[in-house]
């Protein structure tokens, strides 16, 4: 504007004025600058120091008081305003100036201090598994030992446990799909289960040699009796197509849930699971809290995952039908059962049925790594 003004001559600055609202003072030390070479800086729009000072010059405080509200620790003081509130910028505000009603902040400027300190909207990440055992990477190295001779024999080793449930219906899943632009597939708003709704448990059965999976649908509780029936099921179907001379079978699973260390009916299930298949069953246990190293999460389960994402499953037909489908660039191969079956909860197991159970320890963490043999056969 200090150009055009100074090309137009006597008069250039008032008509430049006019013309675009900018004041006669700014156009006129605009022109200074051009005229003036050695005062000019190119890098510099108003000279040093000027401008509105931040608020934090004439509120020494204000810094302090907003890393005081979003500090974790201060989240349980009885004298923090935000005790038990989300630390929302509009609550930070609200809460700055409950402190001091006469405190003139905003929004914008105690997101810029937030960013200064480093902070940044963060979500949740799941990355403790809670306490680490001291033997936890012993238990890994024998699993991974275990695995190697059974391999190296030619005998089955299988990952078991059980996925997420699924509501069976027209509710949202997670993930996206592509679809036309503004017509995305429809849902329930709510995912609240009516009284005649179906929530299904999908047992699966992981082969680490063939790269398989086997996964059993039920529509009951999560029980140990469900969990053996669909161990049952892989061999009639396909273990022991796969493996016509096995001496023993080999199984990972997680230290709880229907199958975990401390269930007493999971180890009655297995010696009547090794009496029906005719050999011997070795079980290790994955060390507390470390439930989603076991082979079958990221193998298994998390491709089918990925094959339904974004998509409601409308029935246990089509759930079945999309677990069979499941495929990966490795080569998974998946099949997929229904299991109607209503399985009991709370069954007692007493001692002394216990006792009578061919069970035999390992010398290591034997909570975690036993072996049990069919009645028939001795346990040495």
């Amino acid at each position: 504007m200090a150009s055009e003004a100074r090309s137009i001559g006597w008069g250039g600055i008032s008509i430049v004025s006019k013309s675009t609202g900018l004041s006669r003072t700014t156009i006129g030390k605009g022109i200074k600058e051009i005229t003036c070479k050695e005062s000019f800086h190119i890098d510099r729009i108003r000279r040093t120091g000027g401008g509105r000072k931040r608020l934090e010059k004439h509120d020494p405080t204000l810094r302090s008081d907003i890393l005081a509200c979003v500090e974790p620790t201060s989240r349980g003081d009885p004298e923090s305003p935000l005790r038990w509130t989300s630390n929302s910028l509009v609550n930070i505000v609200k809460a700055l100036k409950s402190r001091n009603p006469t405190r003139q902040v905003g929004v914008s400027v105690v997101r810029r201090i937030l960013h200064e300190e480093g902070y940044s909207l963060q979500s949740n990440r799941k990355i403790k598994e809670g306490g680490t055992h001291p033997d936890r990477d012993l238990q890994f190295q024998n699993i991974a030992q275990n695995t190697r001779n059974f391999l190296e024999k030619g005998n089955p080793v299988i990952s078991i446990d059980a996925k997420k449930k699924e509501l069976i219906g027209n509710y949202k899943n997670g993930g996206r799909e592509w679809n036309p632009k503004g017509e995305p597939t429809a849902v329930q708003v709510y995912d609240f289960l009516p009284k005649d709704g179906i929530k299904a448990v999908p047992y699966g059965i992981y082969d680490i040699a063939w790269n398989r999976g086997f996964v059993n649908v039920g529509v009951s509780a999560d029980t140990a009796v469900f969990a053996g029936r669909s161990i049952l099921k892989w061999w009639e179907e396909e273990g022991h197509c796969l493996y016509p001379d096995a001496t023993e079978l080999l199984i990972t699973a997680d230290g709880g849930g229907s199958n975990g260390t401390r269930v007493r009916l999971w180890k009655v299930i297995v010696q009547e699971l090794t009496n029906k298949i005719g050999i011997p069953i070795t079980i290790c246990h994955y060390p507390p809290g470390t439930s989603k190293w076991n082979k079958i999460e990221h193998r298994l389960f998390s491709a089918i995952t990925m094959n339904w994402r974004g998509k409601p499953l409308r029935s246990l037909d089509e759930m079945v039908e999309r677990i069979s489908h499941t495929k990966n660039k490795r080569g998974l191969k998946v099949t997929c059962r229904m299991d109607l079956t209503k399985y009991q909860r709370g069954i007692k197991i007493s001692d002394d049925r216990m006792a009578s159970l061919n069970l035999v320890r390992q010398e290591f963490h034997g909570e975690w790594n036993y072996s049990m043999y069919p009645k028939t056969l001795s346990r040495n």
